[in-house]
C-alpha cells in the first residue's frame, strides 16, 4: 500500500466588505497575515502567500513568530518580483530587533535585501495614500505590541455655508475665510493580539467601518487562559460588540482546536440579531463562500436590471 499524499495547504480566508477585500490566514500560534488590497496594506506576516506581495505597506503588530516569521521573505520576494522595496511599519520598540533580524538574513544569504523601516510611537501617523492615513495604537499584549487604524481625511463644508452659491464660496475662500472643516473617517481598525482594555473603546476603533480583531479562545473554561496570554476570549467579544458602530467585525486568530460552528452558536445565544449580523470569521470558508456567491448573484441581478432599463 502506498502512503497518502501530504495534506493540501488551506486557501486564503476571504471576505468582500465593499469597497474592501479582506483576505489572509490567521490561526493562533501558527500564522497571521491579513491583506486589504484596496489600501495596499498588509497586517502581520506569519506566512507570505503570493497574493499579499503587492502590498506596499506591511504593518507588524508584535514580534511573535506567528506574526513576523515571513517578514524577511516578504521583503526579499517583493524585490525579486520587481515590486520595489517593502515598507515595514512597526512600534518603535520593535525597530532594532527587526533590523537585527534582517541583518542576520543578509549575512546568511550573502546579499542585502533592501527595505524601508518606519518605526512609529503610539499615536504616530503616516500618509499611505492621498488623504489616507495610518495611525499606530498601543495594545496590551507585549511591551511593544500595536494595532493600527486606517482613516481618511475628508474636507466638509461648514454648515453655515451649505446654501451659499459656488461663486460666493470661492470669494470667501479667496479672502481667507475657513469655509470647511476636516473629518477623520476611520476605515479599518486592526487590533492585533491584545487583552481587553482601553484600545477596544477608542473612538477611532469603535467607529471604524471594519474592525479586524483576534478572538483566540472560545471554550467557556478557557477565559483564564486568554487572560494569562493577554488574548481576547469570545466572552470579551460579546461584551464589546454593542459598543461598536462598525459595519463588520471580522474575527481572526482562532486556534485549530476551536470550532467555528460552536463559536457562532455561542454568539447567536448571546447577541441580538442585528449585532450577530455584524460578525464574520475570516477562516470560515464555507460561510464566506456562500456570502460571496450571494453578493455576486445580487451584483449580476442589478447589472441585468440596469441593462434592461437602458434598453427601454
Amino acid at each position: 500500500m502506498i502512503p497518502k499524499p501530504p495534506p493540501r495547504e488551506g486557501d486564503l480566508g476571504f471576505l468582500f466588505i465593499p469597497p474592501f477585500r479582506v483576505q489572509g490566514v490567521s490561526i493562533a500560534g501558527e500564522t497571521t497575515v491579513v491583506h486589504v488590497p484596496e489600501l495596499d496594506i498588509c497586517f502581520d506576516i506569519g506566512e507570505c502567500p503570493r497574493a499579499v506581495l503587492p502590498s506596499k505597506f506591511l504593518c507588524i503588530s508584535h514580534g511573535h513568530m506567528d506574526h513576523v516569521g515571513s517578514l524577511a521573505y516578504f521583503c526579499s520576494q517583493r524585490r525579486f518580483q520587481g515590486m520595489g522595496d517593502a515598507t515595514v511599519i512597526c512600534h518603535e520598540g520593535l525597530a532594532s530587533s527587526i533590523e537585527a533580524m534582517m541583518r542576520g538574513f543578509s549575512q546568511l544569504e550573502g546579499q542585502q535585501t533592501p527595505y524601508n523601516l518606519i518605526p512609529l510611537k503610539p499615536e504616530g501617523e503616516i500618509e499611505i495614500k492621498n488623504n489616507i492615513f495610518l495611525r499606530l495604537i498601543k495594545t496590551d499584549h507585549t511591551d511593544s505590541s500595536a494595532g493600527y487604524v486606517i482613516y481618511e481625511r475628508r474636507s466638509k463644508l461648514n454648515p453655515e455655508f451649505k446654501d451659499f452659491p459656488q461663486d460666493k464660496l470661492r470669494e470667501l475662500k479667496d479672502r481667507g475665510v475657513e469655509i470647511t472643516h476636516t473629518l477623520h473617517v476611520p476605515l479599518i481598525a486592526y487590533i492585533g493580539d491584545t487583552a481587553p482594555g482601553p484600545v477596544l473603546i477608542r473612538e477611532d476603533v469603535r467607529n471604524a467601518q471594519i474592525v479586524l480583531s483576534e478572538c483566540t479562545f472560545i471554550e467557556h473554561d478557557h477565559r483564564s487562559r486568554a487572560s494569562v496570554g493577554n488574548h481576547l476570549h469570545i466572552a470579551d467579544i460579546i461584551e464589546w460588540l454593542p459598543l461598536l458602530s462598525c459595519e463588520k467585525l471580522v474575527l481572526l486568530h482562532l486556534s485549530r482546536r476551536s470550532n467555528i460552528r460552536e463559536a457562532r452558536k455561542t454568539l447567536s445565544k448571546a447577541l441580538r440579531p442585528e449585532l450577530l449580523e455584524k460578525v464574520e470569521f475570516l477562516m470560515d470558508f464555507r460561510a464566506n463562500r456562500d456570502r460571496y456567491e450571494r453578493q455576486r448573484e445580487e451584483a449580476e441581478r442589478i447589472e441585468a436590471q440596469r441593462q434592461a432599463n437602458a434598453a427601454q
